[in-house]
């Protein structure tokens, strides 16, 4: 009978080609992510979506949405952008888009992540990883403005779906909303104008805090 104190198998017991043990150890490590849940409800709100989950979904947002940006775009570039995004929350965790405290020290965090987990791949592909997830992060180039804009659209979409419960849960006021969202979203007016119409729509429904009502 194996000792059940032994280690669990690991990549570097197959006795590989360095470059090939190195990009199955990120590959491996990045399963993590399966693990990071994040706030947002998935669409049918039986559940609380992974950042593997929302990565995947965003990577198919911009395959299917990628017409709609008023800039010419690499397509490729923003999927891969779109799957990379988030992989720093394996070691930072997601913050939350209306946490003001948590967002303050979100950027430290999440270069920390970057530094690790993209070194774990050979120098070439260290190297391109990482600068398409600065890129992202930057948002100044038309393929980070796009899956930036993607990004926000998908949970407000899907708070949209499920009737604003996770706005509610948290009291999301409309001005956090548009604030926080409308200043990226609006870089691409086709998704922009979506985001315009889910916030006008959840204000009217009661699913965002009305920063004009009368306190009681």
């Amino acid at each position: 009978m194996a000792d059940a104190a032994a280690a669990s198998p690991n990549v570097s017991d197959l006795n590989l080609d360095a470059r090939l043990e190195a990009q199955l150890r990120f590959l491996v490590t990045v399963d993590a992510l399966k693990h990071v849940e994040r706030r947002t409800l998935t669409a049918d709100g039986r559940r609380l979506e992974n950042s593997a989950e929302h990565s995947w979904h965003i990577a198919l947002y911009v395959r299917v949405l990628a017409e709609h940006s008023p800039e010419p775009i690499d397509v490729d570039r923003v999927i891969l952008m779109a799957l990379l995004h988030d992989i720093v929350e394996i070691d930072a965790g997601d913050t939350f888009l209306y946490d003001v405290a948590g967002r303050a020290a979100q950027v430290e965090r999440e270069r920390a992540a970057a530094d690790r987990l993209f070194a774990l791949l050979p120098l070439d592909q260290s190297t391109l990883l990482r600068t398409i997830w600065d890129e992202f992060c930057a948002a100044e180039s038309p393929e980070a403005r796009l899956a930036n804009v993607i990004d926000r659209l998908q949970p407000i979409l899907h708070n949209f779906l499920t009737g604003g419960e996770r706005w509610l849960a948290h009291g999301i006021s409309v001005e956090q909303v548009r604030t926080i969202n409308l200043p990226v979203t609006d870089g691409v007016p086709p998704l922009g104008d979506v985001v315009r119409r889910i916030i006008a729509h959840a204000a009217a429904a009661g699913w965002l805090v009305d920063d004009d009502a009368p306190e009681r």
